[in-house]
């Protein structure tokens, strides 16, 4: 079992950054593929950036957020900069323990945090 918990979230203004933190238990860490998504008031869950063999991001949040992690300290991180009000949503940690599933898909992933609000005001 792999537990996930997320922090750094909050409010910022537009243009400002955040850094969200996922810390993880379990192992066999370095092995998962870890993605972020998030979930907009009356959306539907989305992408947003994966880290396994490369990393991988969102065509919205490109060259605006950067996912990394730290397989010894068990955490994944989510640099956000320049963020807008569209970047608004609870923000989801989740891990893949087969790294030759598709990152972008959130049925792909096996285990999931509680999420953090991440509220950007204009």
């Amino acid at each position: 079992q792999v537990q996930l918990v997320e922090s750094g979230g909050g409010l910022v203004q537009a243009g400002g950054s955040l850094r969200l933190s996922c810390a993880a238990s379990g192992r066999t860490f370095s092995t998962y593929s870890m993605g972020w998504f998030r979930q907009a008031p009356g959306k539907e869950r989305e992408f947003v950036a994966a880290i396994g063999w490369s990393t991988y991001s969102a065509d919205s949040v490109k060259g605006r957020f950067t996912i990394s992690r730290d397989n010894a300290e068990k955490t994944v991180y989510l640099q956000m900069s320049d963020l807008k009000p569209e970047d608004t949503a609870v923000y989801y940690c989740a891990a893949s323990t087969d790294r030759s599933r598709s990152v972008s898909s959130q049925w792909n992933y096996d285990y999931w945090g509680q999420g953090t609000q991440v509220t950007v005001s204009s």
